[in-house]
């Protein structure tokens, strides 16, 4: 009786060490495989700020979205281009908007992307959206009506020359944020940080 009387705690500490030992190892990988995806998730995030030109994420106001649709018809068609398109909210809205109008955003963040494609179909406008995961430098935009822009001021005079020498002529251009530097607006709304400019490529003074 003493000898499985002394054996017992022994078998019982082993048993304990090995289940530590295992909830461990789970805790661990688990753990990992957080910060694993964390960092997968910002990394897309992170990435804009080591290009040579960085354009952040920052949501589009409610008051920026209204200002922009403001120029927008409400009968003709065409199709509109969002440059940075973000989390997708002014596509959408110009999809509301304007039901004729088939609306497109390019945004290099995968992840607001799939976001924005997600948004299209909760509003019921995901057949009248398009979202190109594309460097918007290389994006093809002869075939836009409308180009929204939410730059930085960095970025404005070389996405000028993008747009003069790739849009056509009856192209119009609505730049939130920051104005283009040559061309010559036809109409603002002053708002302060909400303020926007409308563009018209046939009547800039600017465009050659």
């Amino acid at each position: 009786m003493e000898i499985l009387n002394e054996n017992r705690p022994t078998e019982v500490s082993k048993s304990s060490k090995s289940g530590m030992s295992t909830g461990g190892k789970i805790l661990i990988a688990a753990t990992g495989g957080v910060a694993i995806g964390l960092s997968v998730v910002c990394a897309s995030f992170v990435a804009p700020a080591f290009r040579r030109i960085c354009l952040p994420y920052v949501p589009a106001t409610s008051e920026q979205i209204q200002n922009v649709l403001s120029f927008l018809p409400k009968t003709a068609g065409g199709k509109l281009l969002d440059i940075g398109s973000g989390d997708g909210r002014i596509v959408v809205a110009a999809a509301q908007h304007h039901r004729a109008l088939k609306t497109d955003g390019v945004e290099l963040n995968p992840w607001l992307v799939y976001y924005s494609r997600l948004a299209a179909l909760r509003h019921g406008v995901s057949k009248q959206t398009r979202f190109f995961r594309r460097d918007l430098w290389k994006f093809d935009i002869k075939d836009y009506n409308f180009v929204v822009i939410f730059g930085v001021e960095q970025m404005m005079q070389d996405l000028e020359h993008k747009l003069v020498a790739e849009c056509p002529d009856n192209t119009k251009i609505i730049a939130c944020r920051f104005p283009l530097p040559s061309l010559q607006h036809v109409k603002i709304i002053e708002d302060g940080v909400n303020t926007v400019w409308f563009y018209d490529l046939n009547k800039s003074s600017g465009n050659s």
